[in-house]
């Protein structure tokens, strides 16, 4: 199966551009066709004609869902059916026969899902002519690189990318995406993978551990998942750059958010403007009082919290940050924007709080799960996480501080950033022997650091 960590996507993607780099640019698409097939044949051969055969009905749905065409409701209902009823049928009949589930995760089917339901919609207002391409409309849908988590990608804005890309080579795009892929890479297996280790180790028996150990794991889970899917982001959107696309950014420092509403302004932004655009909006949005701006608020989140899974965790963890936005909603205009400095030292903390305790309750595999992990942060004894630190899978105390220092430099750099300093335009401008001196300590970091014998899957693959 191929995916961005596995032996074959360098060489795989070394190859792709160098032939993008040949291919006319009226032609680079069917390129990128043919590199989608390969990617969702590796992955599983049954699912790849499930989408086909979705795509092809959404495909001729659009021809018939343009403003003024007549019985384009019913058209609209049936593209919106088959765009989301294999994601339905697959994730949540999968309650009852548990095999099911497993179809969809490895193969991205809540990104396909969206993005052919986004193109429709977006037909339908009027906002994107309907391609008379079935197999441009599958080139978008599947596009390899954000295929099985993102960023979600808007019609009107990759196809075109794909046929006006620069024409030429330039080594400063390859060496800058290789920077940020890089980047990517290390934080993958640096500091995710083996954040997973302690992570996976409280939680499937917090009663087996002291309080100061689950409060620790559940902080590291918050590291983990944001080093493992921001990670991901950071390698395709770096590899769309040796190729001259611009990809959606997906993460803006997260943990610098001084409110859950600027958090989901920086925290999975594709897919918080996606349920923005074609879920709160057309619900009303704030255009029809404040109750029932509130009320669509908390429906956008819990529909959310379903489309990450059908579990109670994800609708109460989907609810939690619905009610938290429409109580900042609410709060005098200086408190909900958070912008003075005295405010957002206080703000960040607590919404860096709110996060953990949300995401606890997201990981666990039940409700009642999430109830033993919370007792177990309350009435478990014991404050000996340093000391007891292969009690929570870890081998040796090296383990433990390198962990801990991939964390203290992610963040360091998202830090920077924050501050407008942008590690790779600095590089990249410094003198020949800083930078080889740079790329240098950067792969012994990596080498030193990195976990390659976990050999886990990306998080957000799995919803």
């Amino acid at each position: 199966m191929f995916s961005v960590t596995s032996l074959g996507f360098l060489p795989f993607m070394a190859l792709f551009a160098c032939l993008w780099y040949r291919v006319p640019q009226p032609s680079r698409w069917k390129l990128v066709l043919a590199a989608n097939a390969v990617f969702c044949l590796s992955i599983d051969i049954g699912a790849f004609f499930a989408v086909a055969l979705a795509t092809a009905v959404v495909w001729q749905a659009a021809q018939h869902a343009q403003p003024e065409q007549p019985s384009r409701r019913g058209w609209l209902a049936l593209g919106l059916a088959a765009a989301l009823l294999p994601l339905l049928v697959l994730k949540y009949s999968g309650m009852l026969v548990p095999g099911l589930r497993d179809l969809y995760k490895p193969f991205g089917l809540a990104y396909y899902s969206l993005q052919l339901a986004g193109y429709l919609l977006d037909v339908w207002h009027g906002r994107t002519a309907p391609t008379p391409s079935y197999a441009r409309l599958w080139c978008y849908a599947g596009f390899f690189l954000s295929l099985t988590q993102g960023p979600f990608n808007r019609y009107n804005t990759l196809m075109p990318q794909l046929e006006a890309a620069p024409k030429t080579f330039e080594t400063q795009r390859l060496v800058s995406g290789l920077q940020r892929s890089a980047w990517g890479y290390f934080k993958k297996f640096a500091i995710a993978d083996r954040a997973a280790i302690v992570v996976s180790a409280a939680f499937a028996d917090p009663a087996s551990f002291d309080r100061s150990q689950l409060i620790f794991a559940t902080v590291m889970y918050s590291f983990q998942l944001y080093a493992d899917f921001s990670g991901y982001t950071d390698i395709v959107l770096g590899m769309g750059e040796i190729l001259g696309l611009h990809l959606p950014e997906n993460f803006r420092q997260p943990f610098f958010s001084a409110s859950v509403k600027e958090l989901w302004a920086r925290w999975h932004i594709s897919l918080s403007q996606w349920f923005r655009d074609y879920v709160y909006i057309p619900l009303g949005g704030n255009r029809k009082g404040i109750a029932r701006r509130d009320a669509n608020l908390l429906l956008t989140f819990l529909v959310s919290g379903l489309w990450h899974g059908a579990n109670w965790t994800f609708l109460v963890w989907g609810g939690l940050h619905g009610l938290c936005q429409v109580a900042e909603d609410h709060m005098p205009a200086p408190l909900r924007k958070r912008k003075s400095l005295p405010l957002r030292i206080v703000g960040v903390p607590l919404t860096f709080a709110i996060f953990v305790t949300t995401f606890t309750i997201f990981r666990t595999s039940s409700l009642g799960n999430a109830a033993a992990y919370f007792a177990g942060i309350l009435h478990n004894p014991g404050h000996e996480v340093f000391a007891q630190y292969w009690l929570l899978g870890l081998t040796s105390k090296l383990e433990l501080l390198l962990l801990l220092l991939g964390i203290a430099l992610l963040v360091l750099v998202d830090v920077l950033h924050e501050c407008g300093l942008h590690l790779r335009a600095w590089v990249n401008a410094a003198p020949r022997p800083v930078r080889w001196a740079v790329y240098e300590f950067a792969i012994f970091a990596f080498l030193l650091m990195a976990s390659f014998y976990s050999n886990t899957g990306f998080l957000y693959a799995r919803f």
